[in-house]
């Protein structure tokens, strides 16, 4: 009979009867051919199973705990080293999230070989799953490709304004898969680098100096020469801009409705959005002080005679 069969008829047994002796069980299983010898090795090798497992999960656990210790003291360790040499601050971005990454890999492995796994099983499953896993997340290793381009050709940097995949703002992080860049209105957005490292970048920030541009609507009528002497007054105004490349004001166009002046200065980059609002604002008040007409769309209408 198997043991299976003699343990539950031996509990049916012990219900019906509880007055059965311990001697009267041991008759049954003699009985039924187990003998006690048989019977105490299983017992015996259960318990030495249920040890080892026990033993394996509390040398996994101990492992895990011990290994999440060592990986925050070498993150902290590679933290301190990167920011004492004089490397790019995406690099380093770049690096400390493909150490974390790396070091959580190693230690899954090293807590499944602590509960018993094969290794070399497990490193050959992981093989084989990797080209499926490969396979689904193709394009993360074509982000992370992206994310290596993007280091070695360093088309933007950290605190740099870029416009990219139809959104702009300023880089606050290079990771492995993405890059993270800041809003205006403080949002963050998180863009793939595979897009990034083959898509179209605009950098603003990238250059030392910008290029300022007005374009200014003037009545049909007004002395054009004034208009562009008090234009000339408006930009020399201001210190922020620059005097080489020298500013450059002209005659743009002859539009439906109105004279169109052109001025176009040269302004560090940081100065550029101050230096555009407030050049508007002095224009505006100005021209209304000299009586220069800023024009409107005007609809001449006939009438036709009967």
């Amino acid at each position: 009979m198997q043991i299976a069969q003699l343990a539950a008829d031996t509990a049916k047994h012990m219900v019906d009867t509880t007055q059965v002796s311990v001697n009267e069980i041991v008759d049954k299983v003699a009985v039924d051919g187990i003998g006690m010898d048989n019977l105490a090795d299983i017992t015996q090798q259960i318990i030495n199973a249920a040890i080892s497992a026990g033993g394996n999960i509390l040398k996994g656990i101990l492992v895990f705990i011990i290994g999440r210790f060592i990986i925050r003291a070498l993150e902290k360790v590679v933290r301190k080293m990167l920011d004492k040499r004089d490397i790019d601050v995406s690099v380093k971005t770049f690096i400390k999230s493909l150490v974390g990454i790396s070091l959580t890999i190693i230690l899954i492995v090293s807590v499944v070989g602590a509960l018993g796994v094969e290794t070399t099983s497990f490193a050959a499953l992981l093989a084989s799953a990797g080209v499926a896993i490969g396979m689904a997340l193709s394009g993360n290793l074509q982000n992370f490709a992206g994310g290596l381009v993007i280091l070695l050709f360093k088309p933007y940097r950290i605190g740099e304004w870029i416009e990219c995949q139809g959104v702009a703002g300023t880089v606050k992080e290079i990771q492995i898969f993405h890059t993270i860049l800041t809003t205006a209105d403080n949002k963050l957005i998180f863009i793939p680098n595979g897009a990034l490292s083959s898509g179209v970048v605009t950098n603003y920030t990238n250059q030392a100096t910008r290029r300022v541009e007005w374009i200014v609507g003037i009545e049909y009528g007004e002395d054009y020469d004034k208009v562009e002497q008090v234009m000339k007054e408006i930009v020399n105004s201001d210190s922020r801009i620059l005097q080489d490349p020298a500013p450059f004001i002209a005659l743009q166009k002859l539009d439906s409705s109105s004279v169109n002046v052109i001025a176009r200065c040269w302004v560090k980059s940081e100065d550029y959005w101050p230096v555009s609002f407030d050049i508007n604002k002095k224009i505006y008040q100005t021209f209304n002080e000299r009586g220069i007409g800023f024009p409107f769309p005007q609809l001449t209408v006939h009438e036709a005679k009967k």
